[in-house]
């Protein structure tokens, strides 16, 4: 079986070199690059599973790297950081990390968080029932947007909207399921394909963020104490 590939984005040799010497250690295939430049070009020949990002590199913002990265790639992000603040953590969500891991930290739980991550995204679980819908080469129209998935691209008043892989993935894990309540936690399973080791507050913001985008809040609906549905009326 093929060794699970970690990039490693870190200025700091001395956590860099730790991290490496942990996961080749526990059986992965790691590779260091020290700045942005250097990591952007390793994710082209390295293909890597998953990258541990620092969050202050010498040339450029981890946050641009990560934001940059998930535009056009669905590689799992782990942000190594400094930052202890909470706002700190939701904006590194924002900008499509998915996990956040504080300096200093234990190598073991940096390990755990990535194990647990793997194994969910191996393991994922998909809705028992898949309704059936249109052909995926059919476009999906409602209101004044249209859905062509088989291209994952949203056009609203034939305008391209621009979403990255988890919105994407979100508002048709929804539109799919149209009156269908989901949990955080479920949502997080189904789209990320793993049990996010942090709080849920992820889906909040990547609801907020497709809302936004789309200009039709009343699409995605809140259930209060519960999660969100799409709005089983759009039809």
């Amino acid at each position: 079986m093929d060794k699970v590939k970690i990039l490693i984005i870190e200025d700091e040799e001395a956590i860099a070199d730790l991290l490496a010497y942990g996961l080749n250690k526990e059986g992965f295939l790691s590779t260091i690059t020290h700045t942005g430049a250097d990591g952007l070009r390793a994710i082209e020949h390295f293909q890597p599973d998953m990258l541990l990002l620092d969050w202050m590199l010498p040339d450029v913002s981890g946050l641009d790297i990560c934001k940059k990265v998930t535009e056009t790639r669905n590689i799992p992000i782990i942000m190594l950081t400094a930052k202890s603040d909470i706002t700190d953590k939701i904006v590194g969500l924002e900008f499509g990390a998915d996990d956040y891991i504080t300096k200093p930290f234990d190598l073991r739980e940096v390990i755990a968080r990535i194990r647990t991550i793997l194994r969910r995204m191996t393991h994922s679980h998909k809705p028992a029932e898949e309704p059936a819908d249109e052909p995926a080469d059919e476009p999906i129209r409602f209101k004044n947007i249209e859905i062509t998935e088989s291209e994952r691209l949203v056009r609203k008043n034939n305008e391209i909207v621009d979403l990255t892989p988890k919105e994407f993935e979100l508002l048709m894990t929804l539109y799919r399921h149209r009156g269908k309540i989901f949990t955080r936690t479920e949502l997080l399973d189904f789209v990320w394909g793993y049990e996010y080791v942090g709080d849920t507050r992820t889906v909040d913001i990547h609801i907020q963020r497709l809302r936004k985008k789309l200009e039709a809040g009343d699409l995605i609906v809140t259930v209060f104490g519960v999660g969100y549905k799409f709005d089983k009326q759009v039809d």
